[in-house]
This record gives C-alpha cells, structure tokens and sequence, in this order.
C-alpha cells in the first residue's frame, strides 16, 4: 500500500468517525419517525420535523453537529436523485398531452402566484418561490431541493423547514377533504385521479386518497403525481439559472463562479429517469433503492428538524401560513377548473 493510498484511507476513515454521531442520531430520529407514522397514521415527515426539533439542542454539541450538517445537504441530495427511480417517460406520455400541460401550467403558474403574492405582501420573493414549489411539485422534496440551490440567508433554513411543515400539514388535510370532494362532484376514476395526483402535495398522502377510492384512481394519480416531481428538475434549473444571475448582482452576496446553475444532484435524477425508462436497472437494484431515496429524505428532514428552533418558527408569523393556503387553493381550483371545463 502507497503511502499516498494510505493517507487517503485514513482522511475518509477521520471523515466518517467526524460525521458519524450526528448522522447516527438523525437516522434514529427518522427511524422513530417510521415507527410512529405505522402505528398512529400521520405522516412520516411530520414526525420526524417534530422529533428533530425536540433534539434542537444538540446543534450546540461539537461531535454531533457535523453530521447534522451533512444530513441536511449530502443526504438529502442523495435521496432527491434516487427519485428518478420511481419514474419512466413512458408513465408520463401515457397520461396525455393535454393533462400533462396543464398540470405543468398550474406547477408554474402556483410559483409565480406565490412570488407575487408574497412581494405584495411586503416580503421577499423567496419564500414565495420555495413554498410555491413545495405545494406545486412535491411537497417537502421540493422545498429541501429549490432550498439547496438559493442564495444563503440567515432565514433560509428556518424558512425551509416553516415551509416543510406547513406543506405536510396542508397534504395530509387535502388526503382527506380532496376525495370527499371527487364523490360529491361525481367525477369519473380517471378525473378524480387527475385531480388527486394534480394537487394534493406528498407522493405518501396521493397514493393513500388515489387507492382509497378506487385502484383505477390510485394508478393515474400516482402517475400524475410522479410527473409532477418529475417536473422539479426543470424548475430547479431555472431558478439555479435565475438566482445565479441575481446573485452576480448583489454587492453583498457571494457567487462560485465555477459552480453549474444546475446541482448534480439534479443531473443525477435525470440520469436515473432515464435508465428507468430504457429498462437498465433491475426490479432487485431499483426497489431497495426506491427504499433508501425515503430513508434518505426522512433522515434530511430529521437533520432539518434538528437545525431548528420552535422560537424560530414561531417567529415568521401567520402571513406565510396564509400564503401557503392560498397556494394550495390556487392549484386546486386550476386543476379542478381543467377537469371539467377544459379537458
């Protein structure tokens, strides 16, 4: 073994004994998450935010802050790219071109809502934009992705876990009222899953309001809804594009010059996607996968949680509660308005 080898091992070995404390925790805090999500129904997200932010203290210890640090990027990346799994171009062309631009239209226009909402509303155009993409595409997924690639703020990651929480409250609400109001507006297997798979937030709360109404609902809002996630990476690019642009012009904000506007986590997802799609991984590789992508984002929402403060939270106020209401209905009535007038 070459001296050069060796160092290299003992710099990776130095870097997972730094990390592994915070990490450890983390993973126990999502697995306590999974537990209570089985046996008492709410979702998983929501009790792994709570729990973290129960162990906020643990930010001030110098073994576990490090691998706090790191669940909240390096895991979180990881587990957003192995969601390309879950999706194949096939699945998306099967729902057909009308339906598909729609839903686009009301993924986009939900953001540009929020920005303009929250600018009239006296505040920057940033929380706007990350709670639009969380209620628009999916959820907390959304929120932590389009988080990782805006400018650095003092606010932004009280901003993102305020978003993550209000949008898993809002999805588990619409899981239970959006069925009631396809039985009560008589819509077919095929609007209903539209309907579902176009609006409600998590991927979680689409399947279990699709299913419970009929299998042929579920099938058509899981896909609808994987389509929507599918459209995070456009956005993403976009907005890496747009704040890197902004960025260049602010005096007080640092820019990496060198860095793409489009995180590799991103390129990864499509990457996935697209051997998904040719049939390249295998049912024995892709499933335990699928299954680390949820540990991974669970573990990133727990690091969250944990990065967080309920004084912090309690600060922002009602307004982006509003906000984020507001959103929720907007792509509601958009797709509802499609369902039985336009399409």
């Amino acid at each position: 073994m070459t001296e050069t080898t060796l160092k290299a091992e003992m710099n990776f070995l130095s870097k997972v004994t730094r990390l592994f404390p915070g990490l450890a925790i983390c993973l126990i805090v999502a697995a306590a998450a999974k537990f209570l999500s089985e046996h008492y129904g709410a979702p998983q997200m929501l009790f792994a935010l709570l729990l973290g932010m129960a162990l906020h203290f643990l930010m001030e210890d110098a073994a576990c802050k490090p691998g706090i640090e790191s669940g909240a990027k390096i895991v979180l990346r990881t587990g957003v790219a192995l969601l390309g799994l879950r999706i194949t171009v096939d699945q998306v062309v099967g729902l057909g071109l009308a339906p598909i631009l729609w839903v686009a239209g009301g993924v986009f226009l939900t953001i540009i809502f929020g920005a303009l909402m929250n600018k009239l509303m006296g505040r920057t155009v940033r929380f706007g934009i990350l709670s639009g993409g969380a209620v628009g595409i999916c959820g907390a997924s959304a929120a932590l992705a389009i988080s990782s690639i805006m400018p650095k703020s003092d606010r932004q990651e009280r901003n993102t876990i305020f978003a993550v929480l209000t949008v898993t409250t809002l999805s588990t609400i619409a899981m239970i009222a959006y069925p009631i109001i396809c039985t009560a507006l008589d819509l077919t297997p095929e609007q209903a899953g539209l309907f579902l798979g176009g609006t409600i937030h998590d991927v979680a709360q689409v399947v279990g309001a699709g299913y419970g109404l009929s299998d042929a609902t579920g099938d058509i809002s899981t896909i609808t809804k994987l389509f929507r996630v599918a459209l995070l990476v456009p956005v993403v690019f976009v907005l890496g594009v747009g704040f890197k642009i902004w960025a260049s012009k602010q005096d007080d904000v640092e820019v990496d010059s060198g860095k793409l506007p489009v995180p590799f986590f991103v390129i990864g997802f499509c990457i996935l996607v697209f051997f998904n799609t040719m049939g390249y991984v295998p049912t024995s590789v892709q499933e335990p996968l699928i299954t680390a992508s949820g540990w991974c984002l669970v573990t990133a929402i727990s690091a969250l949680g944990i990065k967080t403060s309920m004084k912090s939270l309690v600060e922002v106020g009602f307004g982006p509660v509003a906000l984020m209401i507001a959103q929720t209905a907007f792509i509601a009535i958009w797709v509802l308005l499609g369902i039985l007038y336009v399409l």
